[in-house]
């Protein structure tokens, strides 16, 4: 890589982490002057590397989504990788909850959005495999359960303050484990 994309690199990435802090406190529809600010780049560099709003939230979740992937590869083949995945989800949610919110909130139809969530259910197909050959979740999960799990630990959202949120996250995924390491239950 050269310099020249290094540095474009390095400041995607700036305004990546602005946005998601700013969208983190404020909600996806905050001004995108504060992401200019908080990233310390002119309007021109945010346009340049994201044409609109929906084209940085998308970033954002593609960065998410990159993010899952890295924990599963380095969760490797651990039967417990599915549960510290779910651990890795509530943190998220807990640290960005707006951002959380677009991702439940928007239609699953849209393409990206479609795209990134077949993308997380086809990536802990492994784990959830593991997990259930080793006794550890019900033999009837599945990756298509996934959204329903996301959704869950979306109730987290209803927190306020960062700590009310990291309360309702610890309990979903508490409830949660509890729940798939239930019984093999009757059929769906």
């Amino acid at each position: 890589m050269t310099a020249q994309r290094a540095d474009a690199a390095a400041r995607r990435a700036l305004i990546l982490d602005a946005a998601d802090h700013v969208f983190g406190q404020h909600g996806v529809t905050a001004p995108l002057d504060l992401v200019v600010e908080r990233a310390q780049v002119g309007r021109a560099t945010l346009y340049r590397n994201f044409p609109d709003r929906t084209a940085l939230i998308q970033a954002l979740l593609q960065r998410t989504v990159d993010r899952i992937r890295r924990q599963v590869e380095q969760l490797g083949d651990r039967d417990d990788a599915l549960f510290e995945v779910f651990e890795g989800m509530a943190q998220r949610i807990i640290d960005s909850p707006a951002l959380a919110d677009y991702w439940r909130a928007v239609d699953s139809d849209v393409p990206a959005m479609r795209t990134a969530r077949e993308t997380v259910r086809d990536l802990l197909e492994g784990p959830i495999n593991r997990a259930k050959a080793a006794g550890l979740c019900r033999a009837d999960l599945d990756k298509t359960d996934i959204s329903l799990i996301s959704g869950m630990l979306g109730a987290a959202l209803r927190g306020k303050t960062r700590d009310e949120r990291a309360h309702l996250a610890g309990r979903a995924l508490q409830l949660l484990r509890g729940g798939l390491q239930g019984a093999t239950s009757e059929a769906r």
